[in-house]
């Protein structure tokens, strides 16, 4: 640990960040001096967001275009990094789709395609960098999932499907590797503001705010900062556990 920068010289990879939630956790952890890895599926916005956050930052950022649904990109993924840092401390599984449909009118390309990113996705890339995370110090794994693998939502067979999913596999990251020093969480955001969200109409989004108890939506800081924190020393006895961070929307279940 080094001052008020306990990340530095650590590298961390963040799936899904060119923006939005994925661009906030990467960067909290390039503000307590981690070098970062933005993976995303276009080139030229990955280098420009790692670009970004490294002259933010002072911190050094690569861009790496990858499909997490295919091997070979995972695979090609972790040669870069281990090319140009030869470790990895924080992977952060973020990446994720939403394909929403009814199940009686949800086409299997539909069902494949979310399964994919959402969920094979984080098996490929945990498994791509197994290597490089069981030989560093700190170590950790974090999902992104959502409350909606929790709850089971109406017309999201699919997503809440693999967001279920994501949290089994969490579990057995946790329990395979726990004696190799990596730790493993998940966290399951509810409504959150972003890009993505913004496209909703405003009768959706009030709908979901009065579902959120505190009765607010999150902000992508509501998620990175708890990402950060269990990337963190005071993390250290934390594995296999699913956090909800969503305002108290599965309050109960």
């Amino acid at each position: 640990m080094s001052g008020d920068k306990p990340f530095k010289d650590q590298v961390g990879l963040v799936t899904g960040s060119a923006r939005g939630i994925g661009r906030a956790i990467a960067e909290d952890l390039a503000d307590w001096g981690a070098n970062v890895v933005i993976v995303d599926m276009d080139q030229a916005a990955c280098e420009q967001t790692a670009q970004e956050i490294a002259n933010k930052y002072g911190v050094k950022g690569i861009g790496v275009a990858c499909n997490v649904a295919k091997k070979e990109d995972a695979s090609a993924c972790a040669d870069k990094v281990k090319a140009e840092f030869g470790t990895l401390n924080f992977l952060v599984n973020n990446a994720g789709v939403i394909r929403d449909n009814l199940m009686l009118r949800m086409k299997e390309e539909e069902w494949d395609m979310v399964s994919d990113v959402n969920l094979k996705g984080p098996f490929l890339m945990t498994q791509a960098f197994l290597r490089l995370l069981i030989k560093a110090e700190p170590s950790r794994v974090v999902n992104i999932s959502s409350v909606s693998g929790l709850l089971g939502q109406v017309g999201q067979a699919n997503y809440s499907s693999s967001k279920s999913g994501l949290l089994g596999l969490t579990k057995v990251i946790a329990r395979e590797f726990a004696t190799k020093n990596i730790l493993c969480n998940a966290i399951c955001p509810g409504f959150v503001q972003t890009d993505m969200t913004g496209s909703l109409t405003d009768d959706v989004q009030e709908q979901l705010k009065k579902m959120i108890p505190i009765g607010r939506p999150g902000q992508v800081k509501d998620i990175s900062r708890v990402v950060r924190f269990l990337c963190s020393e005071d993390a250290g006895y934390i594995t296999g556990n699913i956090i909800r961070v969503d305002g108290g929307t599965a309050t109960g279940i």
